[in-house]
């Protein structure tokens, strides 16, 4: 029996209890049960809520609300449309700023894996359309993290940076260089050569 064949039993077993995500990964026995979840809720029409759906849920907490699932949503998604979307989003997740490939912040012994979320949940009335698409993380894109959608301020950004130790602002200084490797180039080509100006910067 599969994953999703043991939630689904679960779900039907303990339907308006709250399950818990320690509980329901342990029954699916594997690392990607939220998933499995989603394709409960979504291909298969079962109306299994979260905190996104309910304030006195928490993240982590689901509730099935009945054994009679909804009409299924199918997965018209093409995988054109997938590497759309994530070559427009570049290797980052749009709603923490995880970078696929590198140590998860929330979790070191885990590398970050991007994925296909809808901005507006197909439940909900969200379509596959470019627009309501966006790459995120497995932590964001499994519903574990509780984070407002707004993107940060250069006035919020710049707050933090100069808080940071100067390893980190040189991490953060390569990473902008190596996204904007053409403005970095114009910029070192109008600074002064060596020896043009001796004067200390400002600290």
């Amino acid at each position: 029996m599969g994953a999703r064949d043991l939630l689904r039993d679960h779900f039907l077993a303990n339907i308006g209890r709250v399950l818990d995500s320690k509980d329901l990964r342990k029954i699916a026995g594997i690392s990607e049960w939220a998933r499995r979840v989603r394709e409960l809720r979504e291909d298969e029409g079962f109306d299994i809520q979260t905190h996104n759906d309910r304030a006195d849920l928490k993240p982590g907490e689901y509730v099935l609300t009945t054994g009679t699932p909804r009409p299924s949503f199918s997965r018209s998604m093409s995988k054109e449309l997938r590497a759309f979307v994530l070559d427009r989003n570049g290797p980052t997740c749009q709603k923490c700023g995880a970078v696929a490939g590198e140590p998860h912040p929330d979790d070191a012994g885990r590398r970050v894996r991007l994925h296909i979320g809808h901005i507006l949940e197909k439940s909900k009335g969200g379509t596959d359309e470019p627009s309501n698409l966006r790459a995120e993380c497995s932590v964001c894109n499994e519903g574990m993290r509780n984070l407002s959608l707004e993107r940060p301020t250069a006035v919020t950004l710049l707050t933090q940076v100069r808080r940071a130790k100067r390893d980190d602002q040189l991490a953060v200084l390569r990473w902008l260089q190596s996204k904007f490797p053409d403005v970095a180039a114009r910029q070192t080509a109008t600074e002064p050569q060596d020896g043009a100006n001796n004067e200390e910067p400002p600290p």
